[in-house]
């Protein structure tokens, strides 16, 4: 057989191949040119297709611990969606609660009020006592409040106490302590602070 195929390329010249005449060709001509299309044909498939499957293969395998780990994260919500549902429910009763130490606009003057009747029942004098401007604070309004008392220290630390008890969420900052009598008397300044909710938002 080899001796067969060696005889079909006797007297074939390469260099004068001409393809308009390619079924005149030696067997043996043909033989090789087929499988030179073959070849080609394979690598052109592996080059343009398989390589192209080969890459989205190991970028979909390089995603695959990203997968796992959003599907344990999503299992996880599922199985414990019961739960969180109470918790979310827990957590707005609790922010509802918050929201009624809040003092509405129109319960900011009775505010003021009642830390003047605490400052009066622990003997102090007021010399003022007057809201500052609001300050937007993320979902919530600042509402300041200079006061400037004088009284003994056991009347300023009583006034403390008491506006600190107040049902109302009152925060007391930036004092300062003066002494304006030798019998003992001290002047303080002292900004407190209460909040609203911004409903705006």
């Amino acid at each position: 057989m080899i001796n067969s195929l060696k005889n079909s390329f006797r007297g074939f010249d390469v260099n004068n191949l001409d393809f308009n005449t390619a079924g005149s060709w030696p067997i043996g001509v043909k033989v090789v040119f087929y499988i030179i299309i073959l070849i080609a044909g394979a690598y052109a498939g592996y080059h343009f297709y398989i390589q192209d499957l080969i890459k989205t293969h190991e970028q979909e395998v390089r995603k695959e611990p990203e997968l796992k780990n959003q599907y344990k994260v999503k299992a996880f919500q599922v199985a414990n969606l019961e739960a969180l549902k109470l918790q979310m429910a827990d957590v707005e009763e609790r922010f509802s609660e918050l929201l009624k130490q809040l003092p509405t606009d129109t319960e900011v003057p009775g505010l003021l009020e009642d830390i003047t009747e605490i400052g009066l029942n622990s003997g102090l004098s007021f010399d003022n006592i007057s809201l500052a401007p609001e300050k937007k604070v993320q979902f919530y309004i600042e509402l300041p409040i200079n006061i400037k008392v004088k009284g003994s220290y056991h009347q300023l630390g009583e006034f403390v106490s008491g506006v600190a008890a107040l049902p109302r969420i009152v925060t007391l900052h930036d004092f300062g302590i003066t002494p304006v009598t030798t019998e003992g008397d001290l002047s303080m300044n002292i900004s407190a602070r209460t909040y609203r909710y911004d409903d705006t938002k």
